[in-house]
């Protein structure tokens, strides 16, 4: 699962670069439409899920390890 969300977390990335690139294109021709404004929102929002996710896993897997042993002896 982790490796899905690094390789989406990418594509996402690539994405919000995108839409934000034309974002500015559009702005720099005129003025924008409403959903080329708002286009680059989803993806940043997507990728903020996952680039939370991907902070809190060394976190969550220090605790197994730490736990693992300790249940061992029990």
């Amino acid at each position: 699962m982790n490796l899905w969300v690094r390789q989406t977390h990418r594509w996402l990335s690539i994405i919000f670069t995108a839409t934000v690139l034309a974002n500015f294109i559009c702005m720099a021709v005129g003025t924008p439409p409403a959903y080329v404004v708002y286009s680059p929102l989803l993806p940043l929002f997507l990728l903020l899920f996952s680039g939370l996710y991907m902070f809190v896993l060394p976190y969550t897997a220090k605790g197994r390890t730490a736990r693992a042993p300790q249940e061992r002896l029990q």
